[in-house]
């Protein structure tokens, strides 16, 4: 039986654009590593460290656009941001800086 799903030329131009950011990103940094969340309605957040400890974020429209950019980048994929790759984030101070001015009621100017 032939597969008769429709191809959303959308989604997928979508995906492509995130593998390609995804790419530029584990080449960047030295090869990556990504973990996907599913943020509800606004979609899903596909966080990305890379070999050298930096790390960064995307958001895409849905679960299955991020799964399927992820899967075409060919980086390896995690269940959840714990344990070793969660240690492999890098935090610098202003990283450090930014959590307190959150925890204290907002990042202090000057």
């Amino acid at each position: 039986m032939a597969d008769t799903q429709q191809v959303d030329p959308k989604a997928e131009r979508k995906v492509a654009r995130l593998a390609q950011q995804i790419s530029s990103f584990s080449a960047a940094h030295g090869g990556a590593e990504g973990q996907v969340a599913y943020l509800g309605q606004r979609g899903a957040r596909i966080v990305l460290v890379g070999e050298d400890g930096n790390w960064g974020d995307l958001v895409a429209p849905s679960y299955e656009i991020a799964e399927k950019a992820v899967e075409k980048s060919g980086i390896t994929t995690h269940e959840s941001f714990d344990g070793e790759f969660a240690a492999k984030v890098k935090t610098g101070p202003y990283e450090w800086s930014r959590m307190a001015g959150i925890q204290v009621g907002g990042p202090k100017n000057g």
